[in-house]
């Protein structure tokens, strides 16, 4: 989280407005009342934090789980005893999970809580004066609140409708579509009021953009979410983006500095950002810990992984030289991503092929990243009697994941052979600014200027009308004018535009719901072959079904 938004982590000094209490007739003695607090956007400010404070708390985790490694973008197999987790994983990538599903369960807490936290706000807010700070500030809440039931909607499908702070009545599911209307009425009603600007004055909220872009992402699936088809109203909302500033606020990054807008010194510079988490590895409450997941745990040191250094040591040996400073803090890396999913990634001039580790690993310098260990140790199934014999091997990443130790525990092996198994995505590359912890500093991008690029050139692409001057090919051609040097494509179809997506917008969560609007969810990958149609939402989860009764779980679970 960059110090621009630092008054996130600020407390909230309402919270004694929400506090009940048996006697009534207490006097009020504080200075606080509604009728004068909250009134200037810095009080605003403070009693708004928490619900971005929410929003950022499980996003790069639990959500990130849920969505990715349920697409053939992401997978966690076992190692051994290591990453196992009850089998939270493995349900994910088979489409087995259950409503006992750990990710299922924590995703849908992580939303709810978002939810809550905006009711009891906009509960705040509603009894202070009225005036152009309080619209844009109930507006500024609704819009997280949506942002939320969004996730919702795409996740969970039929889910209840919630949104008085205080009311204790146990509510039954909405069916999806109405929580589609729902959705698209906070955004309308919040536009007027929003902020128009972008960049350091609103990084990190959503502005009048942010409620066109998400308003573009449900349009775009309307068809999925509703049965009906909103493509014109999706290329309207994208286009309120694009006309943004007279057309010049928001731009795509150049292919030289693609890659810069994931770095851990990323923020609102980033002209292709039009709403962000943004993350600070000294701040609790939220942790981004990408380089964690995704890193080989043999490439700390050479993508400067926090607590791993070389100190004066030269191209050192893994796991062999130490002294002279050397420090080796290994990121878990256990996170890879599929061959089927790595196959777009097939034009030589692409930028984005860069944000991938695999085959053969380096140093700087071009020498070899050198690993000891033993013969056991880098194959578990050695038989020979020199099975602790040293040995020395150049670290290789092997794109095809093989369950070579136990199929059904989905482990492909607790040795090196398994642990260097899958390509693994450096996109929020490793903080090298950070020393004392592997919470990383890199904002994370929900909705980006290039997204709005091809949500509209996929809504024209499926029947909608093309407007100001753009077709679904000039507008592919643009973004990629922007990212490879190769030639630009002469005609484009939906897989030209669903490819384009894969590239564009790994590991920022929108693939599962890519495949989903593309048909391609059902089809087999890795080790799933389950095509349940029923599991394009996931269940309610236990935990909701415990606490609301008047919930009905959703069809096929």
């Amino acid at each position: 989280m960059k110090s621009i938004i630092k008054f996130l982590a600020l407390p909230v000094i309402t919270a004694g407005l929400l506090t009940s209490c048996h006697k009534i007739d207490v006097p009020i003695t504080s200075e606080l009342t509604p009728d004068v607090f909250p009134t200037t956007e810095a009080q605003y400010n403070s009693v708004i934090g928490p619900i971005y404070t929410a929003f950022r708390n499980n996003f790069a985790v639990d959500y990130w789980f849920t969505q990715s490694c349920s697409s053939d973008e992401a997978i966690l197999p076992a190692y051994g005893n290591n990453w196992y987790d009850g089998n939270k994983y493995q349900e994910l990538h088979r489409h087995t999970w259950t409503k006992d599903n750990a990710w299922v369960n924590s995703t849908w807490n992580y939303l709810s809580n978002i939810i809550g936290t905006a009711n009891q706000t906009i509960y705040i807010v509603s009894n202070s004066p009225d005036g152009p700070v309080k619209d844009a500030s109930l507006a500024e809440i609704k819009t997280m609140r949506a942002m939320a039931y969004f996730m919702m909607l795409d996740l969970y499908g039929n889910v209840p409708l919630d949104t008085t702070y205080g009311n204790t009545e146990l509510h039954p599911n909405a069916p999806r579509a109405q929580v589609f209307s729902f959705v698209e009425s906070q955004l309308k009603s919040a536009i007027p009021f929003l902020k128009t600007a972008s960049g350091a004055t609103t990084y990190g909220k959503p502005n009048r953009y942010t409620a066109y872009a998400l308003l573009a992402k449900l349009y775009l699936n309307a068809q999925v979410y509703t049965g009906t088809a909103k493509y014109n109203e999706c290329i309207a909302a994208c286009d309120s983006v694009i006309n943004a500033g007279g057309g010049s606020q928001y731009a795509l990054e150049p292919r030289s500095s693609y890659l810069q807008m994931f770095y851990p010194t990323n923020g609102p510079a980033m002209k292709e950002f039009i709403f962000a988490i943004p993350f600070d590895p000294s701040t609790s409450g939220g942790y981004m810990f990408y380089a964690r997941y995704d890193l080989n745990r043999n490439l700390g040191i050479r993508y400067k992984y926090s607590g791993s250094t070389a100190g004066t040591n030269v191209d050192p040996i893994m796991n062999q030289t130490t002294g002279n400073g050397l420090a080796n803090s290994k990121p878990s890396g256990p996170r890879a991503t599929l061959p089927e999913y790595y196959a777009y990634f097939n034009d030589p001039n692409d930028i984005r092929n860069d944000q991938w580790l695999t085959g053969p690993q380096y140093w700087e310098d071009g020498n070899p990243i050198m690993v000891k260990t033993t013969k056991k140790g880098y194959d578990q199934f050695y038989a020979g009697a020199d099975g602790g014999a040293t040995y020395i091997y150049h670290l290789t990443i092997d794109p095809n994941i093989v369950l070579r130790a136990n199929p059904t525990l989905f482990d492909v092996g607790n040795d090196e052979i398994g642990w260097n198994m899958g390509t693994r995505n450096i996109k929020f590359i490793a903080d090298y600014t950070n020393t004392t912890n592997r919470n990383q500093n890199n904002d994370v991008p929900f909705l980006r200027y290039s997204d709005i690029i091809l949500m509209k050139a996929e809504a024209i692409q499926r029947g909608g009308s093309a407007t100001l001057g753009q077709t679904a090919l000039s507008l592919v051609n643009l973004l990629r004018s922007n990212r490879t040097t190769s030639p630009a494509l002469g005609s484009v179809t939906l897989d030209d535009i669903y490819a384009e997506r894969c590239r564009e917008f790994s590991w920022e969560t929108w693939h599962r719901n890519d495949m989903i609007r593309f048909g391609k969810f059902e089809d087999s990958y890795g080790f799933k072959t389950n095509t349940d149609t029923y599991r394009r939402i996931f269940p309610i989860p236990s935990v909701a079904l415990s606490a609301n009764p008047t919930l009905t779980q959703n069809p096929g679970y």
